[in-house]
């Protein structure tokens, strides 16, 4: 079987630094809001190029606390709309309605799969305080057409960075193109920890403290309660292990779009769409490889025969979902074709290349 992602040979290649990590910080006696916590949100500042980070319990925390933070700061309020991608995973849509927030959801571009710039300016109305933009399967989505959308309607621009640790615009890190990012660390993320994980980066000194105050139940010291906050803070042992692989990112990633590569020029049948790649490869870390095709329940069926596992990234769009049956009704015919055709093929920094040439062999002969 050539598993979709396989997380014990992803973090076993580590496993010598990473077990010397969680050992010190187990045997320190100190596993929340510590050293390893402060040492990894400084090393992600570093990283990225932003001037604040904060480690928080996960993705959908961080960007839950991002909004959460622009309310707190009088920037937004309840019944202000946050444009999003109409083909995200859900996540980003519950951070801006557990918020009182509306999403408002945009059709993607179907070439690249994030959000379609041009058609960002005709959902803005004067409840609009925000964008929030996906880098959806580890591609950048940035543009000066954006940035003069933002700057023109006075909008937040707020990254959902979950799956691309490592991409770059123009030479800038993702989580550092826009005004905040919410980062998540779930396992199989190109940066994973061994559990839940997340972080915020920004730039922005009173969004930083304020988030960080949120997130330990709104103190800004112990039993001193400020804000009506949260338990959402990154724990020592996520810390340290996310310490030892921040180091190794920029080298994985590398090995994706190596892979990447292969699929993109020998995968060669007419019933497979491929993903786009872009003129700058490192605006893509590909922490998923997508295609789409007509075929898709044949041909994963097809695949798992061979020894071939795939997953489906994602099956039903947000406004499909019960969740959101207030959004029922909409529709958005480039989303919900994107939702019926993809298909996420094996890539990770530890498949060999027999493994690459045998699932290329079989998408070939289908």
């Amino acid at each position: 079987m050539i598993k979709f992602l396989d997380l014990q040979k992803i973090n076993l290649v580590h496993q010598q630094e990473i077990e010397e990590k969680i050992l010190h910080t187990f045997r320190s006696g100190w596993y929340l809001l510590g050293e390893e916590g402060k040492n990894f949100e400084d090393n992600l500042s570093a990283y990225t190029g932003a001037k604040y980070a904060v480690g928080v319990a996960s993705g959908l925390d961080a960007l839950r606390l991002i909004i959460r933070a622009y309310m707190e700061l009088g920037i937004m309020q309840k019944g202000d709309e946050v444009i999003v991608p109409a083909n995200t995973y859900i996540a980003s849509v519950l951070a801006i309605s557990d918020n009182g927030l509306v999403p408002v959801l945009v059709e993607p571009d179907l070439d690249n799969y994030n959000i379609d710039v041009s058609k960002i300016e005709e959902k803005i109305t004067r409840k609009t305080k925000a964008v929030m933009v996906v880098h959806l399967y580890g591609r950048i989505v940035f543009s000066e057409e954006l940035s003069n959308i933002a700057q023109k309607y006075g909008l937040k621009i707020i990254e959902d960075n979950a799956q691309a640790t490592g991409a770059e615009y123009d030479g800038v890190k993702s989580g550092n193109l826009g005004d905040a990012a919410g980062w998540s660390f779930y396992p199989g993320k190109n940066l994973g920890a061994l559990g839940d994980a997340g972080a915020v980066t920004t730039s922005d000194k009173d969004l930083a403290k304020t988030i960080r105050v949120l997130a330990n139940y709104g103190s800004d010291q112990k039993y001193i309660n400020v804000y009506k906050g949260l338990n959402s803070r990154l724990d020592e042992i996520q810390a340290s292990v996310l310490n030892v692989k921040l180091k190794y990112i920029d080298e994985e990633n590398d090995k994706r779009r190596k892979i990447a590569e292969k699929y993109a020029t020998q995968l060669q049948n007419p019933k497979i769409i491929l993903p786009e790649l872009p003129k700058n490869e490192k605006e893509h870390v590909w922490h998923l490889f997508v295609i789409r095709t007509k075929e898709r329940r044949s041909l994963q069926n097809y695949l798992t025969d061979k020894g071939i596992q795939t997953l489906i990234h994602y099956p039903v769009p947000p406004h499909k979902q019960k969740a959101y049956k207030e959004l029922n009704g909409l529709s958005f015919p480039v989303a919900e074709k994107i939702h019926d055709e993809v298909l996420s093929l094996p890539i990770s920094p530890v498949m060999n290349e027999d493994e690459v040439t045998k699932v290329i062999g079989f998408l070939n002969g289908f």
